[in-house]
């Protein structure tokens, strides 16, 4: 079963965010299912890896296209962004260097982290963009 299951509160109405967020979703619970069913610390290394690299890709993009709208939040919405880089990109380093297990507790937080800023952070962005007609 999917740790989490994409459903339109999730959309902000932008398209190639939805897709990016959709693909954030499917990646988390990949992590998840090789931790469930004891995937080697290799590969589970190599999917948090995969996910630490996709996440920055898709911010970059997302700040990218608030900035050239101009959304007033996008300093904040950044400073969010960097915040989770560094806390996943820990998270990967603990657990390749056999300090930090991959856990449940790990996965409820990089679920939670990612559908509260989404349906709260992001929607504001794409309220703004969707004004702006963008979608």
């Amino acid at each position: 079963m999917a740790l989490i299951t994409w459903n339109d509160s999730y959309s902000v109405k932008v398209k190639q965010m939805d897709e990016q967020h959709k693909k954030l979703v499917e990646m988390i619970n990949q992590l998840h299912e090789a931790m469930k069913v004891g995937k080697g610390k290799q590969v589970v290394g190599d999917v948090l890896g995969s996910l630490v690299s996709y996440t920055k890709t898709h911010f970059a993009s997302e700040e990218a296209l608030m900035k050239t709208h101009g959304f007033t939040g996008f300093e904040e919405h950044k400073k969010a962004h960097t915040s989770l880089v560094g806390q996943v990109g820990d998270i990967r380093k603990k657990f390749m260097e056999g300090n930090a297990p991959l856990t449940q507790d790990v996965m409820t937080f990089l679920k939670d982290w990612l559908v509260k800023h989404i349906q709260q952070s992001d929607q504001k962005y794409g309220q703004f963009l969707n004004g702006k007609g963008v979608s």
